[in-house]
């Protein structure tokens, strides 16, 4: 007896209510009148996704769209004791879908691993790697978006857009004092800008930010001279390089392999999270060493970014969320470290900025000078 089932030839729009028997190895697919509408070999048929207590076969070598579908538990039921060898194709295409469930989830769960613990591992080998000229267009792409994300509060305004001014004279010489004899392959670029939160950080490729409302905290030159020296510090090492690698995860790893670091694969979406994000641990150490290091050069003590650090996190909770201490966390161990490096700097240099150049750099995003000396 016939098996009554839908037929779409895969050529028309129409659908044939046909009858299907079994005859030696092949379907046989006839129309109600008994016109043989089509023979399909069972050896090439398969089974396509369908609803339940439905199914629909296709056949190697078709049109296509060509379809016969089988509806009610009943019919189902003897189309496949019929048919014994598309039961044993359901088992092997329901075990290649297991398989390849898990073998998605372990790569899923390989690609996590890497994100969480070998990428940043590997961020700082994969920085020294990375072309200055590469970093550089980062840094540019990551300011312009961090700049789009302060939008609604004014962008980044530069509190003193004039290079020949003596507060950017005195930040400029002071800065590239700072980086000398480091090897670094940037030009250093710092810019004050105008921003209520109180807080400064270091860019991929030179660039380094100090906001104004940080600047309003700073009481003394040691204080300013030993943030923009740690910030320095981690231009010198790459650190915001570094970085960016960590937090961009597989995503820089693909795009350092495809020669795709200009800005697209790695920054994208990091202007807004880079405010608030902080630096390993180790990063910050190696800032303060480098810090304390330019501070034997030049008479400041580098133990004023702890000073300012504390000072800042007094404030409120906006300026802790968001501020120098949420960034730059100072631990107990890293406060007595800069003690200690403060004690070693000798005496008698020459200071890193004159009285009138500390009063121009207080006074350059508009507030007054508070002359205040060590």
């Amino acid at each position: 007896m016939s098996i009554a089932g839908r037929f779409h030839d895969g050529l028309t729009a129409q659908v044939h209510a046909v009858g299907l028997d079994h005859e030696a190895g092949t379907l046989v697919i006839r129309s109600g009148d008994g016109a043989e509408l089509a023979r399909w070999p069972t050896a090439e048929l398969f089974a396509v996704p369908s609803r339940k207590h439905e199914l629909r076969l296709g056949a190697n070598g078709q049109p296509s769209g060509a379809r016969v579908v089988v509806s009610g538990r009943e019919d189902v039921g003897r189309v496949l004791a019929t048919l014994p060898v598309l039961t044993e194709k359901r088992r092997q295409q329901t075990g290649r879908e297991i398989r390849l469930a898990v073998t998605a989830t372990v790569a899923l769960a390989a690609v996590i691993v890497a994100y969480l613990y070998g990428v940043p591992l590997l961020a700082g080998r994969i920085a020294g790697l990375v072309p200055p000229a590469w970093e550089q267009s980062l840094g540019e792409t990551v300011a312009r978006q961090m700049e789009a994300s302060l939008s609604e509060s004014g962008g980044l305004a530069v509190c003193d857009p004039d290079p020949d001014s003596l507060a950017n004279r005195a930040i400029t010489r002071f800065a590239n004092a700072a980086i000398e004899g480091s090897g670094s392959p940037f030009q250093l670029d710092v810019r004050v800008v105008k921003s209520d939160i109180p807080n400064a950080f270091a860019l991929p490729g030179g660039q380094v930010f100090f906001f104004s409302a940080l600047l309003d905290q700073a009481e003394t030159p040691d204080e300013f001279a030993g943030v923009l020296a740690h910030e320095v510090g981690h231009v010198a090492y790459r650190h915001g390089m570094e970085q960016l690698i960590s937090t961009a995860g597989t995503g820089a790893l693909i795009g350092f392999i495809l020669g795709d670091m200009t800005g697209i694969s790695v920054a994208a979406g990091l202007g807004a999270t880079i405010i608030d994000a902080r630096f390993s641990r180790d990063a910050e150490r190696q800032a303060d060493a480098f810090a304390a290091q330019v501070a034997e050069r030049m008479d400041f003590n580098p133990a004023g970014l702890a000073d300012l650090i504390n000072r800042v996190g007094a404030d409120d909770d906006f300026a802790r969320a968001l501020a120098l201490l949420s960034t730059h966390p100072l631990t107990e161990d890293r406060k007595a470290a800069l003690e200690v490096l403060s004690q070693q700097r000798p005496t008698g240099l020459e200071p890193p900025f004159t009285t009138a150049e500390w009063t121009a750099i207080q006074a350059m995003c508009g507030a007054p000078g508070k002359i205040k000396r060590k």
